[in-house]
């Protein structure tokens, strides 16, 4: 799935769908939980939420086989999902 760069909306798009690809992995949806200490219900909860959504992509930077392998199914430079971060937390 190719995200647009269209909007200012666009950072949390592309946050979105990492997080789908996290969740898409049992394992690394595990770490991410045990990494960032986010539970199943803060996520459901806080899921509109910058900073929550920050915390995703910040936990695939820590990880760069994570970070790439994002990038590349979500048919997105590595660099964009930073970007992203980066807007989320301003």
């Amino acid at each position: 799935m190719k995200i647009p760069d269209t909007n200012a909306d666009d950072a949390e798009a592309v946050a979105l769908s990492a997080l789908g690809w996290t969740l898409s992995d049992s394992a690394r949806a595990e770490r991410l939980l045990t990494l960032t200490g986010l539970t199943p219900d803060d996520l459901r909860v806080r899921l509109g939420e910058q900073a929550c959504l920050a915390a995703v992509l910040r936990f695939l930077e820590a990880h760069e086989p994570d970070l790439l392998a994002c990038a590349a199914e979500l048919q997105l430079l590595p660099t964009r999902l930073i970007e992203a971060r980066q807007r989320l937390e301003r």
